[in-house]
């Protein structure tokens, strides 16, 4: 290179380490108000919702080996080639939406790190999601790399529900404060309402290993599916769901009984709601030889139910 061409190349280079200097400045400088916070908190809630969605219509479709490695799509092509056919789209697509959840996540760590005063909580929790973006990503690789083993798809559900959860404390606790937790109703009800999560998250659970029971293997070379009678596996489903109810049931009347704040009685009114729904759907799904569309419908129902019972729970304490 000449003195002549050397020179310009030099000032472009400089031109653009200040121009990225430029920008790392403003945002070291930039302060997210409030309303931004709660924003990238519920924008990472939203993603990591409509994931496990998108990620239940790849199974549905049999498109859970459109890509059959990981993390390229095939042998020496990390995007589909034609030879895969529409299922590798399908399939690399769900992938794509991982940046979507990443980029999401990102800006709720972004924004609480630069909020002043900054909030430790959601610093923790923000970066926890991080940790669970992670996670997902190698059991989804460990997923594809053993053809879908139905105890690797069941793992990858739950993180994804675990990151839910996450998501919506971490959504909510950005509209309140940092002070003391004060409670609004007794004591025993707010275990109560904790014993509500556990409930769902055990019918969630159990619901992954009927998933790896049912036909829907997620592709027509997918491993073979889990060792239960899918009558049995369905049934121990059901009773966790009895249970999930009657603890709503009781919780509506507890609050009822012990003028709760109005928001508590919405919380359990809507979660008795999305369970309606969810039986309906539930049950007519099973008698219909569980159609595709179906199921996503109560996927989709999981999610907004695991929500609601968070919902509930948190709906019993305020830090002003």
């Amino acid at each position: 290179m000449t003195q002549a061409t050397r020179i310009p190349a030099a000032r472009a280079s400089a031109e653009h380490e200040d121009a990225a200097g430029g920008r790392l400045a403003v945002l070291r400088r930039w302060r997210p108000t409030p309303k931004q916070v709660e924003w990238a908190c519920l924008a990472a809630l939203v993603a990591n919702t409509l994931i496990v969605v998108t990620g239940g219509a790849v199974r549905l479709t049999n498109s859970g080996l459109g890509c059959p490695t990981w993390p390229e799509c095939t042998g020496g092509s990390l995007v589909p080639v034609n030879t895969l056919g529409y299922h590798s789209i399908i399939e690399f697509s769900n992938r794509m939406l991982t940046y979507a959840v990443t980029a999401a996540v990102g800006a709720a760590i972004l924004a609480a790190m630069f909020q002043r005063p900054r909030r430790p909580v959601l610093v923790k929790l923000s970066w926890l999601l991080f940790v669970g973006v992670v996670l997902q990503a190698v059991v989804g690789g460990i997923t594809v790399l053993t053809k879908l083993a139905p105890e690797w798809v069941a793992a990858h559900m739950c993180v994804s529900m675990g990151m839910i959860g996450v998501s919506f404390v971490l959504w909510h606790r950005s509209r309140e404060g940092d002070g003391a937790v004060r409670l609004l109703t007794r004591r025993e009800l707010l275990w109560l309402a904790r014993v509500l999560v556990g409930a769902t998250a055990a019918v969630i659970a159990v619901g992954t290993l009927v998933t790896g029971t049912d036909p829907h293997a997620g592709a027509s070379d997918a491993s073979k599916r889990l060792p239960f009678k899918a009558l049995d596996i369905t049934q121990v489903h059901a009773d966790l769901v009895f249970i999930v109810v009657g603890l709503t049931v009781a919780l509506w009347f507890a609050f009822k009984a012990t003028d709760a704040p109005a928001e508590s009685l919405r919380a359990v009114r809507d979660m008795g709601a999305v369970l309606v729904l969810q039986a309906a759907i539930g049950y007519t799904q099973y008698w219909t030889g569980l159609p595709a569309w179906m199921v996503l419908l109560h996927m989709t129902g999981a999610c907004l139910t695991w929500i609601a019972a968070w919902r509930v729970l948190m709906s019993l304490r305020v830090r002003d």
